[in-house]
C-alpha cells in the first residue's frame, strides 16, 4: 500500500468512527474515559519503557534540555494524564446543548444544538501527554482523532493510544475501534497526504513550534485552528507590589520554560526599573536565566545581561532566556505587546485597578491576566479537564480549547406539514 493509500485508509476509518460516536451515551463515554485512565496508571511501566526509547532518540537528535523535558514521561506526568481523563469524564457532555430556540410566525420551531465536528487530526511535537489529552477531549465531544506526534515520541504515543483503545474496547460500551488512531509512519510526506483528504477530515489542530504550525497551515486543504508561537509578555506597572511581581516573573519564566505559555519578554515601568530590575535579575539569574536587555535595562543591569537585538522582541525562546525592556508606562507597554506579542498570553502586575482594566481591554491577545502568572493559560487550569491546544485565531475558538471548542452546531426544525408560501 502506498503512503497516499495508507493515509486515505486512515482518514476513511476515522470518518467512519466519527459517524458512530454520536450513538454513544454520555454514561458510556464516561465509562470508557475512566477505563482509559485506569489502563494508563496500571500500565505506567509499559509507557515508561516506550518513553525511555524516545528519550534515547531525542538525545541522539540533539534535542535541548527544555525539549527533552517536554518529551519525558515521569510518574507524575503519567498520573496527570490519567487524572486529566477522569476530569474530562466528570465534565458535562457538550453535545446536544440547546444554544438557541425560537418559534417563527410561520409556526416553524427552530433549535440550534451543539454537535461534533467529526474527524480531527492533531499534529504535535515532543509532548506525548498530548496524546491522552487530545484523544480524551475529542472522544468526549464525539469526535474521532488521528494523532501525529513527532518522530522522537512515536513509541510513547503509540503505547498511550493503544492502551486507550484497548480499554475502550474492553468496556461494555460500543466503542468504535478507530475512534483513536496514531499515524504509524514518521515520514513527513504523510502530513500533506492526510490533510488533502477534504471529504474525510473535518479539522486539523497543530500543536508545537512556529515552524511546524506554519508548515501545517500552508500544506493543509482542511480547516486549521492554530497559534504560531507564544511570545508571552509580563508588564510590571509602576504601582506593582514588588514581592508579588517577582514571584509572577520567576514562575512565568522558569516553571516550565519550554512551553508556549512561558514568559519570553519582561517589560518594566521606568519609574520602578532601577530598583525592581536589580531584584528581578538576581532572582532570574539564580534560576539560570540569561537576560537580553534594551539600552534602558542595560544601564541598570550592566554586565548582568546581554544587549537585546531587534529579533529578541519577536522570538519565542522556549528556553531559559528572557528579553527585558524598560518602557515609559502603560501605553508604551500595550503598544509593545500589540506589535511584538503573538496574541497568546500577556500579564500586567499592578495594584492600580484602572490600569489593569485598560491593559486587559486594549491588549489584543486571547488571554490577558491581571496579577497572575502566564502559566495559567492551560485547559486544566481553566477547568476544562485538559486542553486540545491554544488558539490565537479570532474566528472560532480562541484561547485554551476544551470540550465546548470541539463542537459545531446544527439547526433542528420542527413543523406540522409547513410549506413556504
Amino acid at each position: 500500500m502506498s503512503l497516499k493509500e495508507e493515509m486515505m485508509e486512515l482518514a476513511r476509518q476515522s470518518k467512519q468512527a466519527s459517524r458512530l460516536l454520536p450513538r454513544m451515551s454520555t454514561d458510556d463515554k464516561n465509562a470508557c474515559l475512566n477505563a482509559m485512565a485506569d489502563a494508563i496508571v496500571e500500565n505506567a511501566a509499559v509507557i515508561k519503557e516506550a518513553n525511555a526509547k524516545d528519550m534515547e532518540t531525542g538525545r541522539g537528535m540533539g534535542l535541548s534540555d527544555a525539549m527533552l523535558d517536554r518529551l519525558l514521561l515521569s510518574d507524575e506526568r503519567i498520573n496527570g494524564m490519567a487524572n486529566g481523563l477522569c476530569e474530562v469524564a466528570d465534565l458535562p457532555d457538550p453535545l446536544g446543548e440547546i444554544l438557541d430556540e425560537r418559534k417563527r410566525p410561520t409556526g416553524l420551531m427552530l433549535r440550534k444544538v451543539s454537535t461534533p465536528i467529526g474527524a480531527i487530526v492533531i499534529i504535535y511535537e515532543s509532548r506525548p501527554n498530548v496524546t491522552a489529552d487530545a484523544a480524551g477531549l475529542c472522544f468526549k465531544s464525539g469526535n474521532s482523532t488521528i494523532l501525529r506526534g513527532g518522530k522522537e515520541a512515536l513509541n510513547s504515543n503509540q503505547a498511550i493510544a493503544c492502551l486507550m483503545v484497548e480499554a475502550g474496547l474492553n468496556t461494555s460500551a460500543d466503542f468504535p475501534e478507530h475512534a483513536i488512531q496514531v499515524v504509524p509512519t514518521t515520514e513527513r510526506a504523510a502530513i500533506p497526504e492526510l490533510l488533502s483528504q477534504i471529504d474525510l477530515i473535518d479539522l486539523c489542530i497543530p500543536r508545537g513550534g512556529e515552524g511546524l504550525i506554519r508548515a501545517v497551515a500552508e500544506c493543509s486543504r482542511v480547516p486549521v485552528i492554530k497559534h504560531y508561537k507564544g511570545i508571552c509578555c509580563v508588564y510590571i506597572d509602576g504601582k506593582a507590589d514588588f514581592d508579588m511581581a517577582l514571584e509572577i516573573v520567576v514562575n512565568s519564566k522558569t516553571h516550565r520554560p519550554g512551553v508556549c505559555n512561558a514568559m519570553e519578554t519582561l517589560l518594566v515601568d521606568e519609574s520602578i526599573a532601577p530598583e525592581f530590575l536589580q531584584r528581578a535579575a538576581r532572582a532570574l539569574s539564580n534560576k539560570g536565566v540569561e537576560l537580553r536587555a534594551d539600552e534602558g535595562a542595560r544601564t541598570i543591569l550592566g554586565d548582568n545581561c546581554k544587549p537585546a537585538t531587534a529579533e529578541d522582541w519577536d522570538t519565542e525562546y522556549l528556553d531559559l532566556i528572557c528579553a527585558v525592556r524598560v518602557v515609559g508606562g502603560l501605553e508604551e507597554a500595550i503598544e509593545h505587546i500589540n506589535e511584538h506579542g503573538s496574541g497568546h498570553t500577556d500579564v500586567i502586575v499592578t495594584d492600580d485597578e484602572a490600569a489593569a482594566a485598560r491593559f486587559q481591554n486594549e491588549v489584543d491577545s486571547s488571554t490577558v491576566f491581571w496579577n497572575a502568572s502566564t502559566r495559567f493559560t492551560d485547559g486544566g487550569q481553566f477547568g476544562m479537564g485538559a486542553e486540545i491546544g491554544i488558539s490565537t485565531d479570532k474566528i472560532g475558538a480562541r484561547g485554551p480549547m476544551g470540550l465546548a471548542e470541539l463542537t459545531s452546531y446544527k439547526w433542528l426544525g420542527m413543523g406540522d406539514g409547513l410549506i413556504r408560501e
